[in-house]
């Protein structure tokens, strides 16, 4: 490197001095070489910036993260199709943040044949929510046929999943695959009919919209063909007060986020690093559950099971040794109730389409009335 205006000597002293403060700070953090800074460090693959799955890895780095033993590197993704991609081939890739679907996704179009054996999943973390924001002139989905609606970037999770909803409603539309906040500008200018996107509830692409933007919500009921990936949700006007009337309650669907990781050898050094991952999560999750963290933690339940996943066998094997062990938040193990009155309960279960109510089981409807009355802070 040269200097200008410095000669050779005073260079190599500069050079020497920076060096020198270099090591200094290195010693201070008490990481002195390459092995030191890659012990205990695994990387997860997460959504975009605006995904509910950055936030969450985040949160992890900064609950998990110990000196010498472990840290966490949260790193931006693309979307679903592409993270299984990335587990698969990226080096340095452990785990990644992926919609529950993308498996029906991979059995549908035989991409990556034998995919069950090679990325398996720690543990579901939060439902994520299908948002189609349209203009006002529209009032329902089926109004958006031939209408112009940004899916979502292509091979990312809302793109999968709007195809899915957008087939089983029989609505064909034309498609964009913008990024989320390019497209949004292109609502707001009314260069698009709608934009659909897929995010933990509050997303914060939605805080610079409102509805002098003259947009809203659409309804997105659960109809047959939707198969059993995705749940019914709602969204209401504590998720979003600029944009949700105090009185409305919109229908949505939900799926679930999984923490998937490719399947290291057992004993392999990978695998170690994962497994002490494992163990610091679930061993910490109360941490999760405290302000400053994001507020899907409160939904997680470690012990729920991923229907046509495999859970890699350390998780499994933390979760055999603690049963019995995990009377906390995050390993709920008996079915939801509420405390609400069953006047409360039947004028919600009346609020819903009758499609909605016909499908549910009264478990189901139980359990969603207990989320309805979470996000509203009763």
């Amino acid at each position: 490197m040269k200097l200008r205006g410095i000669g050779p000597v005073a260079a190599g002293l500069l050079a020497s001095q920076l060096l020198g403060a270099n090591v200094a700070t290195a010693q201070e953090s008490g990481i002195t070489d390459r092995a030191s800074a890659n012990i205990g460090t695994v990387r997860i693959i997460t959504g975009d910036i605006n995904s509910t799955s950055i936030a969450a890895a985040s949160d992890m780095s900064a609950v998990l993260d110990k000196e010498g033993e472990l840290r966490v590197l949260p790193l931006l993704g693309k979307g679903s199709v592409q993270n299984i991609s990335d587990i698969l081939f990226l080096k340095g890739i452990d785990m990644g943040m992926v919609q529950s679907d993308v498996w029906s996704y991979f059995k549908r179009t035989q991409r990556f044949p034998g995919i069950s054996k090679r990325v398996h999943y720690i543990t579901k973390l939060f439902n994520e929510e299908l948002h189609v924001l349209a203009g006002m002139s529209f009032l329902c989905l089926d109004d958006l046929g031939g209408r112009r609606v940004n899916m979502g970037r292509r091979n990312s999770g809302t793109a999968m999943m709007a195809q899915a909803v957008f087939d089983a409603h029989g609505v064909k539309v034309k498609a964009s695959y913008y990024d989320p906040e390019t497209a949004l500008e292109k609502l707001k200018r009314g260069e698009l009919d709608a934009m659909v996107f897929v995010s933990g509830k509050p997303a914060r692409l939605f805080d610079r919209i409102s509805y002098k933007d003259r947009v809203h919500f659409l309804d997105v009921t659960s109809v047959e063909g939707l198969g059993d990936d995705y749940l019914p949700a709602f969204v209401t006007n504590k998720d979003y007060p600029n944009l949700v009337a105090p009185d409305e309650t919109v229908e949505t669907v939900a799926v679930g986020t999984v923490l998937a990781v490719f399947n290291w050898a057992p004993k392999s050094p990978r695998y170690k690093k994962v497994e002490k991952f494992v163990a610091a999560l679930f061993e910490n999750f109360k941490e999760f559950q405290k302000a400053p963290r994001h507020p899907k933690w409160r939904e997680v339940n470690f012990n729920a099971a991923v229907p046509g996943w495999q859970r890699f066998s350390a998780a499994e094997a933390w979760l055999r040794r603690n049963q019995g062990n995990q009377a906390q938040p995050g390993f709920v193990t008996s079915s939801a109730s509420d405390n609400a009155t069953p006047e409360a309960m039947q004028r919600f279960i009346n609020s819903l389409s009758p499609t909605l109510r016909n499908k549910l089981t009264r478990a189901e409807l139980e359990a969603l009335f207990k989320q309805f009355n979470n996000s509203r802070g009763n």
